[in-house]
């Protein structure tokens, strides 16, 4: 098996002016429009205008993120109609653009979703103040020994050499201390609270219940699963069950490209703004080929190189 994977951008990597250039095209512009229409405000402009401060609100956040992603890949399926994809992946809310893109649930849905994960997991963050820690280069008992002592858990297992931690706020600071003491490099994110951590169980609750109303189906396409770092399975409900176990549960995003390496995938094709998993992966296997679809100057160089 050889072929590209498409991977979508997960929260944090929003920037005002994203997806302004593939509004440009008539499809692009409409599905803009038709997002604008099912949230009820004006999605589109705060995604091309800002400010940064209201996009960085996790209800406008996640659902701004997929729709550019979403945009940046339809964009890109219009220009070049022969490209195939054998696997898609993405990281937090990504998972949810993947799905999408392998017909797992519809546009609507999938946006509904994420404005409403969004705001179910910012109001978690205001119940119990949380946060995150970047871990680099420690080993697994290292690793073990700051969670311990700090009182947090695994967020993300970006790859074998950077680990994000989550918990209270109080249990961040001791670890970057604990971290200091064993020599290990730590950076405190500046994020809202302690995503992918049990903290997040009142959202994962909630979240719960909007999905009772969405229909899923069985992926016409290999889905990544963040929760297992291999892949989806064809059933439905235990796609649904692995989504919600995602917002509480560590992200093992080394796993899901290891997974696809595994498979003899060697190109990834990230769409959305930023280059962030793009870096990730390369981290992860200096061997693989990485392109970054995050607007109009990118999408035509992509574009040259596939038709050359």
């Amino acid at each position: 098996m050889s072929g590209k994977v498409c991977v979508f951008a997960g929260q944090g990597a929003q920037v005002p002016g994203m997806g302004k250039d593939f509004a440009a095209d008539a499809d692009a512009a409409a599905l803009f429009a038709h997002a604008n229409a099912v949230l009820g405000f004006d999605l589109a402009k705060v995604c091309f205008e800002g400010p940064a401060e209201e996009l960085t609100r996790s209800n406008i956040c996640q659902p701004a993120i997929f729709t550019v992603s979403v945009a940046a890949f339809r964009t890109l399926r219009k220009r070049c109609p022969n490209l195939t994809f054998q696997m898609a992946a993405g990281l937090s809310l990504g998972e949810w653009t993947a799905l999408h893109v392998a017909g797992v649930l519809d546009f609507e849905s999938a946006l509904t979703v994420l404005e409403a994960r969004g705001r179910f997991m910012q109001q978690a963050c205001e119940e119990q103040a949380g946060g995150m820690i970047s871990i680099m280069g420690a080993s697994g008992e290292q690793l073990q020994t700051i969670c311990d002592k700090a009182g947090i858990t695994v967020a993300n297992i970006n790859s074998d050499t950077q680990v994000v931690l989550s918990g209270l706020k109080e249990g961040v600071a001791t670890a970057a201390t604990v971290a200091s003491g064993l020599g290990v490099k730590a950076i405190v994110l500046n994020v809202a609270g302690a995503f992918h951590s049990p903290l997040m169980a009142s959202a994962r609750a909630k979240l719960a219940s909007v999905l009772d109303g969405v229909t899923f189906r069985a992926p016409q396409m290999p889905v990544l699963a963040n929760v297992s770092g291999a892949l989806h399975g064809d059933d439905p409900a235990a796609i649904k069950d692995a989504m919600l176990r995602q917002v509480t549960e560590p992200v093992r995003w080394s796993d899901c490209v290891k997974c696809a390496v595994g498979a003899g995938l060697a190109e990834f094709v990230e769409f959305g703004p930023g280059k962030v998993l793009s870096g990730l992966i390369k981290r992860i296997d200096k061997t693989v080929q990485t392109a970054s679809i995050q607007d109009g100057a990118s999408l035509d160089v992509f574009c040259q190189a596939e038709q050359a």
